[in-house]
C-alpha cells in the first residue's frame, strides 16, 4: 500500500509540475525521494525493490528538474546522475534515457555542448523508448548542436523532433507524462531556442509563435507559466535579431508580470540574452532600449532562482 501511494504521489507531482510553484515542487519531490530511499532499505522482496528503485529514480528526476529551475546546476546534475543509476540497477530504459537526456541538457548549460551530444547519443540507444522520449532527445540534441554551431546537425535534429510517428509509447514519458512528457508546445519552444543559437530569426519567431498559439488553446489554468515565459522571451529575441525593438518590447510585456517564484533559470538566461542583444550598436542611444534593459535587470534581480543560483538548494528551507 505504501508503494501504491508513493507511485500515485510521484505521478501527481509529475503531472502538476507546470502548475505548481518551483519551491513547492522542490519540497514535495525531496520528500518523495526520501520515502522511496527509505523503502529501498526496508524491503528485500525483488518486485518491491524494483518499484522502489523506479519511484526513487522518478523522484530524483523531478527534483533535478526543479533544482535547475531554481538555479542550482550542480545539484541538478547530481540528482540526474542518481536517477540514471537507479534506472541502470533495474534496467529501465525510459528512466535511463530521461536521466541521460537531462544530463545532456545540463551539460550544454554548463558550457560542455560536445559532452551533451555524446550523452544524447548514449540516451538514444536505450531500449523501450516511445515517440515522446525520442522527440525529447531530438530536441535536446538540436540544442547541443546549436551550441556547437553545427547548423546542419541542429536542423536535422529539429526535423527529427517533429517526425516521431511510430505510435510507440513507454511507461514514463507517455503513461505518466507531465514533466516526463514533451508536448508539442514544449517541442516548439525548445526548437525556437535552437534557431536562436543558429541566429535564424525567422525560424525562431515561427517556433516561438507556434508555442504561444498552442498554449492559448489550453484552459488558462493549464497553461504552463515556465514554457509560455520562455517562448515569449525567445519571440522577443527573434525580433531583436531583425532590429524590431518595439516588437521585442511587446513580446516581453507578459513576462514582466510573472511572479518571482516562477522566474526560472531558463527564463533568466533568456532575459540575459535579450539584455546583451540590446547593447548592439544599432540600439545605441535608443531610450526604449535603455528602459527595457533596466526593466530586465530589475526583473532578474527579484527572481527566486537568481537568489538561489550560488547556494545549495537547501537554502530554500532556510
Amino acid at each position: 500500500m505504501t508503494l501504491d501511494q508513493l507511485d500515485d504521489d510521484v505521478i501527481a507531482l509529475a503531472r502538476d509540475y507546470n502548475r505548481t510553484s518551483p519551491v513547492e515542487v522542490y519540497r514535495r519531490a525531496k520528500e518523495l525521494l526520501s520515502i522511496a530511499q527509505t523503502l529501498l532499505e526496508r524491503t528485500e522482496v525483488p518486485r518491491q525493490k524494483e518499484r522502489a528503485y523506479l519511484a526513487a529514480g522518478q523522484s530524483a528526476s523531478l527534483l533535478s528538474a526543479v533544482c535547475f529551475d531554481l538555479g542550482s546546476l550542480p545539484a541538478a546534475v547530481s540528482l540526474s546522475r542518481t536517477a540514471a543509476l537507479y534506472g541502470q540497477v533495474i534496467e529501465h530504459g525510459p528512466l535511463q534515457a530521461y536521466a541521460h537526456g537531462a544530463l545532456a541538457f545540463l551539460a550544454f548549460w554548463g558550457g560542455r555542448p560536445s559532452e551533451s551530444a555524446r550523452l544524447i547519443q548514449q540516451a538514444q540507444r536505450f531500449g523501450g523508448l516511445g515517440d515522446t522520449a525520442r522527440t525529447r532527445l531530438s530536441v535536446i540534441e538540436g540544442r547541443a548542436y546549436g551550441h556547437l554551431g553545427n547548423t546542419a546537425a541542429a536542423e536535422r535534429a529539429i526535423r527529427d523532433s517533429l517526425d516521431q510517428s511510430t505510435g510507440d509509447r513507454d511507461d514514463l514519458h507517455d503513461d505518466i507524462g507531465g514533466e516526463f512528457g514533451f508536448a508539442s508546445e514544449r517541442v516548439a519552444m525548445s526548437n525556437a531556442t535552437t534557431y536562436l543559437l543558429l541566429r535564424d530569426s525567422e525560424g525562431a519567431e515561427e517556433a516561438a509563435s507556434t508555442t504561444l498559439e498552442l498554449l492559448s488553446a489550453l484552459p488558462t489554468d493549464e497553461q504552463p507559466i515556465l514554457i509560455s515565459s520562455q517562448a515569449s522571451v525567445d519571440l522577443a529575441r527573434a525580433r531583436l535579431l531583425r532590429g524590431e525593438l518595439a516588437g521585442a518590447h511587446e513580446a516581453l510585456e507578459p513576462v514582466f508580470s510573472v511572479p518571482t517564484a516562477w522566474r526560472s533559470a531558463g527564463v533568466l538566461e533568456r532575459m540575459a540574452a535579450v539584455r546583451a542583444e540590446l547593447r548592439r550598436p544599432d540600439f545605441s542611444g535608443a531610450a526604449e532600449a535603455a528602459g527595457l534593459g533596466e526593466r530586465i535587470e530589475e526583473f532578474s534581480a527579484a527572481a527566486t532562482a537568481q537568489k538561489l543560483s550560488s547556494a545549495a538548494p537547501l537554502a530554500i528551507e532556510a
